[in-house]
């Protein structure tokens, strides 16, 4: 049941786009939820295909769309996990990558899985002890997401604070340097990776 959808984006705001299939008169528009990155790439008028996930409820029939497959099977797994229904599934992958979940799911990080909105500390540790044995850790140089120190967390929060996403911040955390080892410093290095 609905497994893609391929048209041309209608519509879009920061986490939905509405994509139009079969434009000659009589096309349809479906609104599909999106992780916020997602949203954020596309553009009006712009191609699109996407891997797609239906809740279908009493009340409501709610498509979900991602970019690849991997996403599409995070998410499902995501939802495996007692008290984890689209929206928070759909929140983590907004703020996390696929590989950013797995590293952390692998390592036993909850406090990062924490940090997505809509998950709490008991939360994130049902996610992490419910599919860290069902997940594998990426074998990517996102090996720095597993030796998150204080100081980068407290370079994490301020970059978000600034209004950087929890996805930005993470990946300018994961390329400092190591001899860079105060809060300041490397809140420095990681503003002038975004040009600031």
């Amino acid at each position: 049941m609905l497994r893609t959808i391929r048209g041309l984006v209608a519509a879009r705001s920061k986490d939905v786009v509405v994509v139009e299939v079969g434009t000659e008169a009589g096309g349809v528009g479906f609104k599909i939820s999106v992780p916020e990155p997602t949203a954020a790439r596309f553009q009006e008028g712009a191609a699109v295909f996407l891997h797609t996930y239906l809740q279908v409820r009493e009340d409501a029939l709610t498509l979900y769309g991602f970019e690849t497959e991997d996403e599409l099977a995070i998410f499902e797994l995501l939802l495996t996990v007692s008290g984890v229904g689209p929206r928070v599934a759909l929140s983590t992958l907004s703020t996390l990558s696929p590989d950013a979940l797995r590293l952390a799911l692998a390592n036993g990080e909850a406090a990062l899985v924490a940090r997505v909105p809509g998950v709490g500390k008991r939360t994130a540790e049902k996610i992490v002890l419910e599919l860290k044995d069902k997940v594998k850790a990426p074998a990517t140089g996102l090996e720095a997401l597993a030796q998150l120190t204080s100081a980068d967390a407290e370079v994490i929060d301020a970059l978000v604070a600034l209004g950087y996403s929890v996805v930005e911040a993470q990946r300018a955390v994961q390329h400092l340097p190591k001899e860079a080892t105060t809060v300041e410093e490397r809140l420095r290095l990681a503003l002038s990776k975004f040009g600031g």
